[in-house]
């Protein structure tokens, strides 16, 4: 019996090339932070927004996948909080389990 992955297990998968590593990390904070920032500033939000989904579609050309909220939107939760945990790692040296 295979075993099932949990969603946090299935993104990691899905991104495992350097680049859309890289342009997630900067990609997905861009998207976090235009959302609250829509009630102050539009138009920077939506530069912020917009800029964000392009470096993940680029990220995803080079994994060679579609990004993963194309099969569960819940993968729009998991993308920060994949994002906040490796920050934790990279800061503590201890990775969240």
């Amino acid at each position: 019996m295979e075993k099932r992955l949990s969603f946090m297990e299935t993104y990691k998968r899905d991104h495992q090339h350097p680049v859309n590593k890289l342009t997630h990390a900067i990609g997905i904070p861009m998207i976090v932070v235009s959302l609250p920032l829509v009630f102050w500033s539009w138009q920077w939000a939506l530069v912020l927004f917009v800029v964000g989904w392009i470096f993940q579609f680029v990220g995803h050309y080079f994994e060679g996948n579609p990004p993963s909220f194309l099969k569960n939107p819940i993968f729009l939760l998991v993308g920060p909080l994949w994002i906040l945990k490796r920050i934790w790692g990279a800061a503590t040296g201890k990775p969240l389990k």
